[in-house]
Order: C-alpha cells, then structure tokens, then sequence
C-alpha cells in the first residue's frame, strides 16, 4: 500500500482533526506515493529502533518525532539525529497521538487492562463507576499496570467515581468530576491542588499506560493486509 493510502485508512479508524492544537500526529516523515510493506508500532522512535528496522518500512508511533517547527538540523541533536537516519534509510513515519488517546487509547486502559465498563467518555477523559477503599483499589491499578513504583494522593477511604486519561494528563484536573483521577506525569503542584479540590491521584505513568498503543492498532492494520511488527518500546526511566 502507498504511504497515502495507510494514512487514509489511519484517518477512517481514529481521525487526525480530532488531535490538539498543539499536537503533530499525521505524516511525519516520508513520500505520500511511496510503497509500503512492513509496518512497525512504537510508542517512539530511537536509535536502537531505527537500527533494527528494515530499509523502506513505515514506522507509527504514539508521540510525534517532530512536535515544533525545525530551526535547524544538527545531526548530532534530537530529533535531526534520528531523522538523519530515517532518511538514509527511508524510513516512513506516521504519528498517532492525542486522536488515538481520544478515541481508542484510554478506553482500552480503561476496559481491557484495568477490567471496567466505561460509564461515560468526555474528550480524553473516561468515567468509570466503582466501589471500592482506596487503598485496594490502588494496589489493584499497580498490579494491573505492572507499576513498580505507586504514587498517590488519598483524599477519602474509598472511591465511587474513577477517571481516566492516559499519558499527561494532571492539567485536566479543573475538570475531573470524580473522587478519584488517574493519570500520568502528575507534579507536586499537581498534587497540592487535587488535595485541596478532595481529588485523590494515583500516577498510573506516562509510558506504562501508553504502551497498550501497538497492541491496539496491530489488528486493524493486519486487516489490511500489512505485515505488522509491535516493537518491544521500553521506558526511558529506570526505577531503583
């Protein structure tokens, strides 16, 4: 298939005028008529990535390489490094971002990772009914996500109302209209405001609850008839 024609298909499955103002999610990098075989889903494009993979292949990631206009191209800098790269290679780029958080991204965390009917779906925000004490429910999300470390903040001994926003998602809290939101990314201030609203936190991590992102899409671009490879993309973070 043409790079186009992915788009295209991309485009009906999760539309990229649904994506933030700010955001960069479409063609990244590539020709629009050049043709594509293999397709590989990260979360993100590194250089240990870019060496495995195949000359000529097309790469969809979650985050965009690109987010702000390039002043320059230094190749010995991020991004232009791993541009470098791609370009050599040929190596296609489509970013899928805050449209798939929208409309697939958090209400698979939500229903398939975590295991709950989602109640009500607000922009990124997804509303899940429950009851439950905090603290087991907390315990039940780390294990859940395979959190290695728990960051909360408790306001109350037990949870009726859960919301949900994969990523980033603490500057939402304004707007939350639960006792308890999950999120990631979530900063000290971010914590002082929620206690002060009675909004208890738990941080479900910004790259454990977005890796689920190739295991969502793999399906429906095999359909297609593609051959599709889910990269083992790995947290930048390491936890001692």
């Amino acid at each position: 298939m043409k790079l186009s024609d992915i788009y295209g298909r991309l485009d009906e499955l999760s539309a990229f005028e649904l994506q933030e103002p700010w955001d960069n999610s479409g063609i990244i990098v590539g020709d629009p008529e050049g043709e594509i075989e293999k397709v590989v889903l990260s979360i993100d494009i590194d250089e240990e990535l870019l060496e495995e993979v195949d000359e000529g292949s097309l790469i969809i990631t979650h985050h965009p390489l690109i987010f702000d206009g390039l002043k320059q191209l230094r190749f010995d800098r991020y991004p232009a490094k791993l541009l470098e790269i791609m370009i050599k290679k040929e190596i296609s780029n489509i970013a899928m971002h805050t449209n798939f958080d929208q409309t697939h991204l958090n209400a698979y965390v939500a229903e398939e990772v975590l295991g709950h009917k989602i109640d009500a779906q607000d922009g990124f925000v997804v509303y899940l009914d429950i009851q439950d004490s905090f603290d087991a429910f907390a315990e039940k999300v780390a294990r859940k996500l395979c959190l290695e470390q728990l960051k909360t903040v408790k306001c109350s001994e037990t949870v009726t109302r859960i919301a949900l926003t994969t990523g980033s998602g603490a500057s939402l809290i304004d707007t939350i209209e639960a006792d308890c939101f999950l999120t990631g990314d979530i900063k000290y201030h971010d914590a002082m405001k929620a206690k002060t609203l009675g909004l208890s936190l738990i941080d479900i991590g910004h790259f454990e609850s977005e890796r689920y992102f190739g295991e969502v899409l793999s399906g429906y671009l095999k359909n297609l008839g593609l051959t599709v490879i889910i990269s083992s993309s790995k947290n930048p973070f390491t936890y001692i």
